[in-house]
């Protein structure tokens, strides 16, 4: 069964549900948290983390194990692998509410798999095998973890801040094609991860001849504002 991968947004406004309190859970419910989706937690028992969690009031915490109704309304449930039968429900309850479903290590009661997770900032990389070989995907988070460092964050994070001053000074698209991609195949990033912020600042401000930069793009904690393009 091959995975159609897509990305979702809008979860702050979704009712997310996650069953279990282990690890694999935890886990689960760091993932949603990150993306500022609002969460149900359904179990009588938690991590040290999630009890923190719970306590800083970061998702809302049903104190029981799940019970026949409790997914009204959903639109995400993520549960940790029970017994067959509580699957089956778990399953069967979602499916009618239509929501998206997926009990861990359990595809038949699945209806969307999650890959494996690496994010930098806006950037970010999902991995899945399948199904076939979980392990492996956490193995290439892991390398792509090394590969793609916080300089990738800190790049597309100014790449955004720029978006509507090159749309303004550059109305013409295939002008504003050409001037990214002379951004992504610059030395900018090399620059950002060597610390060398003014030298990318200047460098951007040439291949976008945007003279002022916005002020999310520093250097030194100054807004370099006069290098002519």
């Amino acid at each position: 069964m091959k995975p159609y991968p897509i990305f979702l947004i809008g979860l702050a406004d979704r009712h997310c549900i996650v069953i279990g309190g282990g690890h694999e859970a935890q886990y689960k419910v760091k993932s949603l948290l990150e993306v500022a989706a609002t969460v149900t937690v359904i179990s009588p028992t938690l991590t040290e983390t999630l009890q923190a969690w719970a306590h800083d009031g970061r998702f809302i915490w049903l104190d029981r194990p799940y019970q026949a109704g409790d997914l009204r309304g959903a639109f995400l449930v993520i549960a940790e692998r029970d017994d067959p039968a509580t699957n089956a429900a778990i399953h069967a309850e979602a499916q009618a509410e239509k929501a998206l479903v997926n009990v861990m290590d359990d595809v038949a009661h699945c209806n969307f798999v999650a890959g494996s997770v690496v994010r930098q900032g806006p950037l970010t990389i999902s991995i899945s095998t399948s199904g076939a070989a979980p392990a492996l995907a956490v193995r290439l988070r892991e390398e792509f973890e090394q590969r793609f460092d916080p300089a990738y964050g800190t790049f597309l994070e100014w790449m955004q801040a720029l978006r509507p001053l090159m749309a303004a000074a550059h109305p013409k698209f295939s002008e504003r094609k050409q001037r990214w991609y002379a951004l992504v195949d610059s030395d900018v990033l090399t620059l950002v991860r060597d610390g060398r912020m003014a030298e990318a600042q200047e460098l951007i401000q040439t291949i976008t001849g945007i003279t002022t930069l916005p002020a999310h793009i520093m250097a030194n904690g100054e807004v370099v504002t006069a290098v002519p393009s």
